[in-house]
């Protein structure tokens, strides 16, 4: 960190979660160093070490999401490539989805790829203004083609945590695979596959999973087999044509990002250590707090559940007059505060809103989060909200 950095309030985890824990830096150091060589393609000693850093990987996510074969986690560079392995790979000509209205548009743009290349169809659940699904409404999406259900499980938006426990029951009937966006979610909130029905888990590594950027994964149910998304070299099977069929090879084409994932595995550890329901509670008051003093501000409207309402750690408004991306450069040039202005690549979720047309001011925090940042930030926008005479 240096000097200039020491003073910025960051309040933009939902992004990328900063700053990392210090085991999670040495871990990616001490793996460029001693265990740079490539995982599953030779039985040298540092090859054997980089292999085992992987398996370690996946032992603490399955720990983390209770997946009972470790295997069954596919390594991804984001969540984005996560949901396109998870959606290209399932779905097939003709097929049915249900999804959400504040899907991310790394659910969309897949879908709709898929529509206009294959003929699948999609209807999106329409949520409230909150983000809040009836589940009724999902019922009566489903039709006989209907092969698969995705939802978000936290809004990048507006935070809300939608009824996964539910939708997985609803699509457990009618035999429909479940995914579940975990971007905002993994690390943050409680996540268990088995006794949540998901058939399939997106997540990111870089955010409440606190490792670095260009990680993430998959999970995938052992019962189902989807096309990889990439072919190519596995290190294992070499002499065949086809791509193995064995996990996690048959989804982990190419080498992978082995200091990236060492630095995953002290990341993944330090929740574990910290636990998911705390990580939650501290993220939740925190919310609490920032919504308590901004609900006085003249000319602020706040985005999302209401005070008191569940949700993840994230905070998305307006400051009537001024637009969201200048009100996140004065933020940051004269405040030194971050946080993410715009669209957010969730267009759907806008329109829940209403902030189709403006977009909105997205404050989002972390573990290391203080409340002296939140008054921080309170302060700068009341501050603000007079100066511009709202």
């Amino acid at each position: 960190m240096n000097n200039n950095e020491q003073s910025v309030i960051y309040l933009d985890h939902a992004a990328t979660s900063w700053p990392k824990p210090p085991a999670v830096t040495e871990a990616v150091v001490n793996a460029m160093l001693n265990d740079a060589a490539n995982p599953g393609r030779g039985s040298h000693a540092m090859a054997v070490r980089a292999s085992r850093i992987l398996f370690e990987t996946r032992k603490q996510l399955a720990k983390l999401f209770n997946i009972k074969n470790p295997n069954d986690i596919a390594f991804t560079s984001n969540t984005t490539m996560s949901l396109n392995m998870a959606i290209k790979g399932w779905l097939k000509p003709g097929d049915h989805v249900i999804a959400t209205s504040v899907e991310h548009n790394s659910v969309r743009r897949p879908l709709y790829f898929l529509e206009q290349t294959i003929g699948i169809e999609v209807t999106y659940v329409e949520s409230d203004e909150r983000g809040n699904l009836n589940i009724d409404d999902v019922a009566k999406a489903i039709q006989p083609n209907t092969t698969l259900a995705i939802v978000n499980h936290s809004s990048n938006l507006l935070g809300t945590i939608m009824p996964v426990a539910d939708i997985a029951e609803l699509a457990r009937k009618h035999g429909i695979k479940l995914l579940v966006d975990a971007a905002q979610s993994a690390g943050i909130i409680p996540v268990d596959v088995r006794s949540m029905g998901i058939h399939m888990l997106a997540f990111p590594g870089h955010k409440g999973l606190l490792g670095p950027q260009g990680t993430g994964g998959l999970y995938i149910d052992p019962e189902m087999d989807l096309l990889p998304l990439l072919h190519g070299g596995t290190g294992s099977q070499s002499e065949a044509r086809e791509q193995p069929q064995v996990r996690p090879d048959r989804y982990e084409a190419g080498t992978q990002n082995t200091p990236g994932l060492a630095g995953l595995k002290s990341g993944v550890q330090h929740v574990l250590n910290e636990t998911v329901q705390n990580i939650h509670t501290k993220e939740w008051a925190l919310t609490q707090r920032l919504i308590e003093g901004l609900l006085p501000v003249n000319g602020v409207k706040l985005i999302g559940p209401e005070l008191g309402e569940q949700r993840t750690g994230i905070v998305a408004f307006n400051l009537e007059g001024i637009d969201p991306s200048e009100l996140s450069f004065i933020l940051d040039q004269h405040y030194r505060i971050a946080v993410r202005a715009g669209f957010h690549c969730t267009p759907l979720a806008h329109a829940c809103a209403g902030t189709s047309a403006t977009g909105a001011i997205r404050a989002s925090v972390g573990i290391y989060t203080t409340e002296a940042e939140i008054d921080a930030l309170k302060d700068a926008i009341k501050q603000i909200a007079q100066q511009y005479g709202v």
